[in-house]
């Protein structure tokens, strides 16, 4: 076996431009095999990830019928669910960079730029893995509470829990992003991440209507995705699918979701210098 050498004159990036191009859907599959792994041989963060919205709507939701039923008019679980199941996937995709931080601390991350894989591949390997988990905690949820008398049009579910994989995409790259930006201090990244999570989902009316709010409540909330992934999620549970709440929802998730791939991937290319 001969060992690989470089020309004289011939630089490491150089030679590395010279080796045959990796393909990006191949290493994108092998890096998102790698993410599963953990989750198929230990689902306890899956199952322990149902623990929130589960008493969110056991609690909350007989609650918000009381008070509030009649500003909601209609079925109150149509209108509630689909926030939940937002908020699942707000709440699951933001902490994803956490995962980056320890391999960031253990040097996993470093090893892993070495390799014959692209580093675009790796990002986008990642953020498609927070796919798994959105869709089977949402599709649970919605299990659970059939009993419970929520009725939602099927083809609108199921494009529901596609809508919110796209964002949670989105949502989950801003996330390794952010940890790739603050690396050296750990503790800023939960400073961040908890300083935005809130207001954003105070601002989408996922917990209560904004039409009865301030009107400052109303002017922030029009700028905020995630209200309209909400009010998409409630129009399509509804069987309303073509109403332009549906089609502004999917508006909102595939911006988040090429606005998060777009940083995310940035900042993987410019991890390694």
């Amino acid at each position: 076996m001969s060992a690989a050498t470089l020309a004289p004159g011939t630089t490491p990036a150089q030679a590395d431009r010279s080796l045959p191009r990796r393909n990006f859907l191949r290493d994108t599959r092998i890096v998102l095999v790698r993410e599963l792994r953990p989750v198929v041989r230990d689902p306890f963060s899956l199952v322990f990830g149902l623990v929130q919205p589960l008493v969110f709507l056991g609690l909350f939701g007989p609650l918000l019928a009381g008070s509030a039923g009649e500003t909601l008019g209609g079925d109150v679980w149509l209108w509630f669910v689909p926030a939940v199941l937002a908020m699942t996937t707000l709440f699951g995709t933001s902490v994803t960079g956490s995962n980056l931080q320890l391999d960031l601390s253990s040097g996993v991350h470093e090893r892993m730029l070495v390799t014959p894989l692209s580093r675009p591949a790796q990002l986008v390997g990642r953020a498609l893995k927070e796919m798994v988990p959105i869709v089977a905690q949402s599709a649970v949820v919605i299990v659970v509470m059939l009993p419970f008398g929520l009725r939602p049009d099927p083809i609108g579910a199921v494009l529901t829990l596609l809508q919110l994989a796209v964002l949670g995409v989105g949502v989950g790259s801003l996330s390794y992003a952010l940890a790739l930006a603050v690396r050296k201090q750990e503790w800023m990244f939960w400073v961040v991440q908890q300083t935005v999570l809130f207001p954003v989902m105070l601002l989408s009316g996922m917990l209560l209507p904004l039409e009865t709010g301030p009107a400052w409540m109303r002017a922030v909330s029009s700028v905020n995705p995630l209200r309209y992934v909400v009010d998409s999620g409630r129009a399509a549970f509804a069987g309303d699918l073509l109403s332009s709440a549906v089609a502004w929802g999917w508006v909102a998730a595939v911006a988040t979701a090429v606005l998060g791939l777009a940083v995310g991937v940035r900042a993987m290319i410019r991890s390694a210098d």
